[in-house]
């Protein structure tokens, strides 16, 4: 934007985009249009249930297949052997098949439960994506999905009772993953107070999948449980762990087994800083780090709250050199510090005009409504001036100085 007067610092201006022409109601069409643009964040909605559901499935088909087996494989040996067995040893040896096959039946139901109830999960959360197209209840969807976004932002900034207050008092327990980020929590406590054991567990627990997506948190927990080894001077130990959980990875990352390795010779207390390094507690932080990457993308969740994208996305249209300056509007979102915290990398807008907007009035200075500068430099419209003056006998009154000039001394300004 250019304006004659080179000296006028601006009343309230701000840039953005063209305001679109005045439109009627969407047509279907294209509101199914934007419903589905919509849906595309929320794909960690349906995959999170999803893949819980799958981890489930092959938990008890394994453990199904492996009593099983042993089961056939007792029965074969016994009808196999040359030595046949007695009336007495066959039925005990048939009563602990039978109780392996009763425990096996068990777990198996209690893994149906899981099951049916991961299953209800996703029909729930299918069934209220499916809820959008109705345009009667499109407004209740959107408040749900405030609310979702809002326990999702609780969750991963550690907020777990408000969370899960805020889910009951919703009723949306099922639209909602707190107890796979209390899972997550228990993880990161224990990581938190230098304990690696219970990630070492969930690392097994998940080892093909990891495996599969060239994880390499597992090495990294193993590589830290061997420095507290040597930070212990405990060598002895140390070597002995080397040798069964970090010589399996030597063919995968050597170079950094070996760095590490040698801190047996550089001890904890070593002055030599690539070594040094190595027992710096901020490594405990970087596994937490870590650790979460890894857990978001088990899941396909996204690494930053749902909050702070959507926040993100609207702020991206906001945007403007000037909403980095003193002068920004209080009414600006991004006047504020935490928003502008968040918009810090994100582009500024593409803009096509400009606008000035009046500070008196809030409303858009155009040529029907051109501005109009005061003595001192700042910017009103024609409409809230002319409307000051009448109330005043001529006379203006900034309303940020309270500087007072008549109106014959304003200055027009032209927008190009």
């Amino acid at each position: 934007m250019d304006m004659a007067i080179d000296s006028a610092p601006n009343g309230d201006a701000s840039s953005s985009p063209a305001a679109p022409p005045a439109a009627g109601p969407l047509a279907p069409t294209t509101r199914l249009a934007q419903l589905a643009e919509s849906l595309k964040l929320e794909h960690q909605f349906v995959r999170v249930p999803l893949e819980h559901l799958k981890k489930t499935m092959r938990t008890n088909y394994r453990l199904a297949e492996k009593e099983v087996a042993v089961v056939l494989s007792s029965v074969a040996e016994a009808v196999d052997s040359s030595d046949p067995m007695s009336r007495d040893d066959a039925l005990t040896h048939l009563s602990s098949l039978v109780s392996r096959l009763q425990g096996l039946k068990r777990k198996l139901e209690e893994g149906s439960r899981v099951e049916n109830l991961h299953a209800q999960r996703c029909r729930a959360r299918l069934e209220h994506l499916d809820s959008v197209a109705d345009a009667d209840k499109f407004a209740e969807w959107k408040d749900v999905r405030l609310t979702r976004i809002l326990v999702d932002y609780m969750l991963r900034m550690s907020y777990y009772d408000t969370a899960k207050k805020l889910a009951e008092t919703s009723k949306m327990q099922e639209l909602v993953d707190i107890d796979i980020f209390l899972v997550a929590k228990k993880i990161i406590d224990s990581l938190r107070n230098k304990e690696v054991a219970p990630a070492l567990a969930w690392c097994a627990e998940n080892k093909s999948r990891l495996k599969k997506s060239k994880s390499k948190l597992e090495f990294q927990l193993r590589l830290q449980e061997f420095i507290e080894l040597v930070r212990a001077d405990e060598n002895l130990r140390a070597v002995s762990y080397a040798r069964k959980y970090l010589a399996p990875w030597g063919a995968t990352y050597m170079k950094e087994l070996q760095h590490v390795v040698a801190t047996l010779a550089f001890r904890h207390d070593t002055e030599c800083s690539t070594y040094r390094v190595l027992f710096e507690p901020t490594r405990w932080d970087c596994l937490v780090e870590q650790f979460k990457q890894e857990f978001c993308r088990l899941f396909g969740m996204t690494n930053e709250p749902l909050l702070n994208i959507y926040l993100q996305a609207g702020l991206t249209a906001l945007k403007t050199p000037l909403c980095c300056k003193e002068a920004c509007s209080k009414e600006d979102p991004l006047s504020q510090e935490g928003f502008r915290r968040l918009a810090e990398p994100l582009p500024f807008s593409k803009l096509h005009h400009s606008k000035l907007v009046c500070y008196i009035t809030k409303e858009l200075m155009d040529h029907e409504n051109p501005p109009l500068v005061l003595p001192n430099g700042y910017v009103y419209s024609t409409k809230a001036l002319e409307e000051m003056a009448s109330k005043k006998e001529g006379k203006i009154t900034c309303p940020r100085t309270g500087e007072v000039c008549n109106f014959t001394d304003l200055t027009k300004a032209y927008i190009s």
